[in-house]
């Protein structure tokens, strides 16, 4: 488009995002080719997705193009981005725009992948100084046209968004540098012991294969070991029985596993008979009142592993959905999101937004009536909320016999995650006697529901929390409660015999819920030490993709509602070097990145380290053997 006129453009992610833009600039519109202009002179265009891409390898040189040992690492000395063929249509129109635009209004998703994707196409325009510091930056998570409204009027400078766009730019080059000299490497090495595929590996992929291939292996490898509990049936002066169940001390650890179960039975045995009839001391009674806050709103990855438990959907699935329901029916706020809190400003939006709730979903309108609209959770935090908040329903009303079954399923778990924020804390009692019997130990534990609270919510779809009811060895419930000192008989015992469990194999949910919180299968402690809440394999927006591509790849499988390696994936894992199929470097990368984007650590260092390491693997995979088999 050719223009005299000054005038601003905003460049948005994908045409519905510049179609929301276009909505509240003034009338009448004027549709072109691959934007839309305001009646004010306003132009919206859009990208759709990433509209440029690295450079192939034999871009940089043509010798590349044979997959050849001796030139690897290959690591670009300057960095090509190339217009990607089916969109290049698209790109031209929005690079002519920019170049003629007054001022441009970066409208990317908020989040970094959004942010780095427009920012490439203005680097790829080589603007003037003056015009590239006077790009603006416009936050949108909401696409109803009061929100979108909202965040026109709170445009801030692109210039604070470099460190969110050098953090993607850094771990998109990673995963190039990464990616294609790996797997050159394996599929190289790999067909010289008969395989003929391409062997993938990438820098997040391979360690998810890899917690999946040794989950295998542990099930396989898993021998039961019979272990033994012992309770003691006590019976107070009140005549009143509680049950409270035998620690073994110190004495009896070579009878015992690295987990403190006792593996001797005739020691269990030995304790029922010391015990029986014996009488015992309350040495402590302890009964404290806790209280459990309401789960914070959903972030993708919390509500990706919730649609696995409930509804048994995939992480693709969800995201899927989710798309839909923020992009088509505008019903949801930004859905790859990774924050769990809201700013103290939505709760001006509080009223609208359970309004909208009770329209859409007339199933909520009893959860809706006991609510406590003046009651503020933990969720309500400034310090928390970066470019994105939780997901959460819009003030938007909508038919909902337009929406699919899964769509339904997916806005109303959003929406009571939502209405849990204005229901009070779930209250209980934990009660815990401890009894010495001829010297034994024996503990009775049980919690008792004070205030039903927040759980109200969730009681059809039999929500349960690890905090219900932990450590609970006791049955019976003591009306009036023993003290410490007073005497309890023993009169009766209970011996039970049990077996240790294989783990279980991967589901959706839990390979989820193990990226998320990959602290757990990292090995090196100081690594596990420095990885925050926050630690993860892959981001929200790539979890659900990356999953698929090892199904795709035939590397993983489903059997009913688990997730296996297939012998393909399993070989590969076992032929590489450790440290390519943990997730321990790439945890450390990831803790790295998002360094970065907070300015803490810099793009130079983490090239530096990552360059290093890849020198280092190809030397070790060089002269290595990768048994795959066909």
């Amino acid at each position: 488009m050719q223009s005299n006129q000054s005038y601003r453009l905003f460049i948005a992610e994908k045409p519905s995002l510049a179609r929301a833009i276009a909505d509240v600039l003034p009338k009448p519109h004027q549709k072109g080719n691959g934007f839309i202009k305001a009646g004010n002179g306003d132009i919206v265009s859009w990208c759709i997705g990433h509209l440029l891409e690295q450079a192939t390898p034999e871009v940089y040189d043509q010798r590349y193009k044979k997959w050849q040992v001796n030139d690897l690492p290959i690591v670009p000395e300057k960095w090509i981005l190339m217009p990607k063929s089916n969109t290049a249509k698209q790109f031209n129109i929005l690079v002519d725009l920019i170049k003629s635009a007054d001022q441009i209004v970066h409208a990317g998703d908020p989040d970094r992948e959004g942010q780095l994707l427009v920012d490439e196409v203005l680097n790829y325009c080589k603007l003037p100084d003056t015009k590239r510091k006077s790009i603006q930056r416009c936050l949108i998570s909401d696409l109803n046209a009061s929100a979108v409204e909202k965040s026109l009027q709170q445009l801030r400078s692109n210039q604070e968004f470099i460190p969110l766009s050098t953090s993607a730019l850094a771990r998109a080059r990673a995963d190039w540098l990464y990616g294609i000299n790996m797997s050159r490497v394996c599929t190289i090495v790999g067909q010289k012991s008969g395989y003929r595929g391409i062997l993938s590996i990438g820098r997040v992929q391979t360690p998810i294969l890899g917690l999946v291939v040794r989950r295998d292996i542990d099930i396989e490898q898993f021998v039961p070991k019979p272990f033994y509990e012992v309770y003691a049936v006590l019976e107070t002066e009140h005549n009143e029985k509680f049950k409270a169940k035998w620690q073994p001390s110190e004495a009896c650890a070579p009878y015992q596993d690295e987990e403190g179960r006792v593996l001797v039975k005739a020691l269990a045995e030995n304790v029922c008979q010391r015990i029986i009839n014996q009488t015992g001391t309350v040495e402590k009674v302890s009964n404290k009142k806790k209280e459990l806050a309401p789960p914070l709103p959903f972030n993708l990855s919390a509500l990706q592993i919730e649609m696995a438990k409930k509804n048994g959907l995939s992480a693709q699935d969800v995201l899927d959905i989710c798309q839909a329901l923020y992009e088509k029916h505008k019903l949801i706020t930004y859905p790859r999101s990774d924050c769990r809190f809201l700013p103290q400003e939505h709760i001006e939006q509080v009223n609208g937004v359970k309004s909208a709730i009770e329209n859409n979903c007339p199933e909520l309108k009893t959860a809706i009536d006991n609510a406590d609209f003046t009651l503020r959770s933990k969720t309500w935090n400034d310090k928390k909320v970066e470019a994105h908040h939780a997901i959460i329903p819009t003030l938007r009303k909508a038919r909902m016999e337009n929406l699919t079954e899964n769509e339904k399923a997916v806005y109303q778990v959003i929406a009571t995650q939502y209405l849990a924020q204005f229901y009070p804390a779930y209250k209980y009692a934990e009660l815990q006697i401890d009894v010495d019997i001829v010297g034994g130990k024996f503990i009775s534990k049980t919690n008792q529901m004070l205030d039903e609270g927040w759980k109200v919510l969730f009681r059809s779809k039999n929500y349960q929390n690890d905090n219900d009811n932990p450590n609970n060895e006791s049955s019976g419930v003591l009306t009036k409660l023993v003290k410490k000192g007073e005497s309890v008989q023993c009169v009766d015992t209970e011996l039970l015999s049990k077996e240790t469990q294989p783990p279980k194999p991967f589901t959706d949910a839990t390979l989820l819920s193990a990226m998320t919180g990959i602290a757990r299968f990292v090995k090196d402690p100081e690594i596990k030490k420095i990885l925050r809440e926050t630690d993860g394999l892959g981001t929200e927006a790539t979890r659900a993709g990356i999953i698929e591509l090892l199904f795709k790849r035939q590397f993983l499988t489903r059997q009913g509602k688990t997730i296996r390696s297939t012998p393909v994936g399993r070989n590969l894992i076992l032929s590489l070097p450790e440290m390519m199929s943990m997730p321990d470097m790439t945890a450390h990368w990831e803790m790295q990145l998002d360094e970065i984007s907070k300015k803490e650590f810099s793009y130079q260092q983490f090239m530096h380290q990552l360059n290093v390491s890849l020198l280092s693997l190809v030397g070790q995979l060089k002269n290595s053997r990768l048994k795959i088999g066909n």
